[in-house]
């Protein structure tokens, strides 16, 4: 059992629903980030998504792609990202973090060295978007095997037909994307999710969390009232990128925790 599969274990056990935080590595610097990382427990936060920025983020929109931005030009690294990771496990050994972003930097890096790397600092799970079911064999069946969580995107264009393919090698939870598009553009709507959550949950026994277009703590509970969380990625990376202290956009996870705990 993962600390992910533990982590929603508890959840169900309390009857609440998760929520779940984006934030990107590195962004504005290292250590301002560092110090977001390690508060977002505290603020509510039951699984943490570690962005890895990245040069080309095809699925990003402006929000995110800013943020991998400021984070490259800070130095941001694939090493550091891991340092960071493993420097958050100092102080929280039970809070998962799932490191999301693309396949080029874990390539260059070598997969075996990057899981053996990601698994000796505490990471749970990987969302790595660009590599489709069809090319498992590349990252997913061996971070399995080493005993990473490697957590699959489904979207609305997920039909019948693909999604059996889509859910093959997941495992931690499933992630539907509940607009199409790219990250920060429009805004979820529970009744629109809601059938396709359900559609998702007769398919896999895996807990189902909903991201993309939630900004506020209402728009966090009416979708993690349908769902086994909420995601909140671009609302929380916007507030960062504006430059707020760091325990204004603590305060701002905080409610949007609540907001879905509230569900």
């Amino acid at each position: 059992m993962t600390r992910i599969d533990a982590k929603f274990a508890e959840l169900k056990a309390a009857g609440k629903k998760a929520f779940v935080a984006y934030v990107m590595a590195g962004d504005p610097d290292y250590d301002t980030s560092l110090e977001i990382v390690k508060g977002l427990p505290g603020a509510g936060v039951d699984i943490i998504e570690l962005g890895i920025p990245f040069t080309d983020p095809m699925a990003d929109g402006p929000t995110i792609q800013a943020a991998g931005q400021r984070a490259l030009e800070a130095g941001q690294t694939l090493q550091k990202t891991l340092d960071m990771a493993a420097e958050f496990r100092k102080g929280d050994d039970s809070t998962p973090i799932v490191m999301m972003g693309y396949y080029n930097p874990i390539y260059n890096r070598g997969v075996d060295r990057f899981l053996a790397d990601a698994k000796a600092v505490g990471v749970d799970g990987l969302i790595v978007v660009d590599l489709p079911p069809e090319e498992d064999d590349e990252l997913c069946i061996p971070a399995r095997d080493a005993g990473l969580n490697f957590i699959r995107l489904a979207t609305p264009t997920t039909d019948d037909k693909r999604l059996p393919k889509v859910l093959q090698n997941t495992s931690g939870f499933v992630y539907y994307v509940s607009i199409t598009g790219i990250t920060g553009a429009g805004e979820a709507q529970a009744a629109d999710v809601a059938p396709e959550v359900a559609r998702i949950k007769a398919r896999t026994d895996l807990p189902v969390v909903v991201g993309f277009g939630i900004n506020t703590p209402d728009k966090a509970r009416a979708i993690a009232g349908i769902a086994d969380g909420a995601v909140v990625g671009s609302a929380i990376v916007a507030r960062i990128g504006q430059g707020e202290p760091v325990d204004e956009v603590l305060d701002f996870v905080r409610g949007l925790a609540e907001g879905a705990h509230s569900a």
